[in-house]
Order: structure tokens, then C-alpha cells, then sequence
């Protein structure tokens, strides 16, 4: 008889990590143990199926997949563009940090996740958003914008810090925490 690995799930970072063991077959009939129940944890069929499923049943049926849909509440850094820089940027009551950025730039790309990281950890506190350069050009030039990635710090509507290049994320920081 071949042994049972159990499986991991690892799930985003607001939620536990669940460990579910496979259904094991005996005599043709499969094993009936209940999944966990956490949030943010939803079966979805693999395949379209014909057999229905009850509602409340806490049983995953053959050929499903379990999905985790907390990614639905993660902190995302939102693209801003020319047209609503003046309603998000410039009359936000709170603190904002602007990445301006363009998709050919390597750099840029090294320091999207700290700033996902910086959007995540100052929650409710900042407002953080990306800027391509390329489609928003009027107000990179505005700000003079001349290497990227630039990251700009708003506070009031006014300009009050600048950090040029990918910089690691104890700059980005030490920048964002004079703001607060």
C-alpha cells in the first residue's frame, strides 16, 4: 500500500496555512474526512461535472480544487494616470507615494514588490500608486522626471521627497516614516 503525502496549501500572508491529506481509496470507497474550514478557502470544480453538490456539505467532491480567494482583500498598488492625478494625488488627505515607472525598465521591476511590500504595511496610513511614464508623460514631465524608477512622496497636495533609482527598502522606509 503506497503511503499518503499530505498536501500544503500555502495561503496569502492574512490567512494560516492549511494542510489537507488527499482522499485515500479503501475498498473503492473514498475517505469522507471533512477539509478544514477557513476563510477565504473555496472548492471549485477542476472539471464540469454532472453530479450536484450540497451547499453546506463540508466534503470535497470528486475532481475539485480548492482556491484561495483572499487575494480578493490584499493590498494592491494601483495605476494612476494623467487624468485622475489631481483627484487621487493631489487632494488625498493622506500621504501618497507615487511610482513613476515604464515596462522596459528593469529597475523598475526590481522594486514593484517592495513597494507592493510598503503598500501592504502602511495600510489605511498611505496611498500608494504607479505611474507609467510611458501613457502618463504630462505628468512625469511636470514633476521632471528624468530617470526611473522615481518614487515621490505627497503629503497636502505638495511634493515633499524624492528617491531616485531601486533603492532597497529600508530608503523607501526611512522616506514614507517622515511623512506619517
Amino acid at each position: 500500500m503506497a503511503t499518503v503525502q499530505p498536501l500544503t496549501l500555502i495561503l496569502c500572508s492574512a490567512l494560516p496555512t492549511a494542510t489537507l491529506s488527499p482522499p485515500i481509496a479503501v475498498s473503492g470507497r473514498r475517505n469522507s474526512d471533512p477539509l478544514p474550514r477557513f476563510s477565504g478557502l473555496r472548492l471549485r470544480p477542476a472539471i464540469e461535472s454532472s453530479f450536484p453538490t450540497r451547499a453546506g456539505s463540508r466534503i470535497a467532491p470528486r475532481g475539485v480544487r480548492v482556491a484561495c480567494e483572499a487575494r480578493d482583500t490584499a493590498v494592491e498598488v494601483a495605476p494612476i494616470t494623467d487624468a485622475n492625478w489631481q483627484s487621487l494625488v493631489l487632494e488625498s488627505e493622506s500621504p501618497v507615494l507615487v511610482e513613476f515607472w515604464a515596462p522596459w525598465c528593469g529597475p523598475c521591476r526590481m522594486i514593484h514588490p517592495i513597494i507592493d511590500d510598503l503598500a501592504k504595511e502602511y495600510a489605511g496610513k498611505l496611498k500608494c500608486y504607479k505611474l507609467n511614464t510611458d501613457e502618463s508623460p504630462s505628468t512625469a514631465t511636470r514633476y521632471g522626471i528624468r530617470s526611473i524608477p522615481t518614487v515621490i512622496i505627497f503629503k497636502n497636495g505638495e511634493k515633499k521627497d524624492t528617491v531616485i533609482g531601486a533603492v532597497p527598502k529600508t530608503t523607501l522606509t526611512s522616506s514614507v516614516e517622515k511623512f506619517l
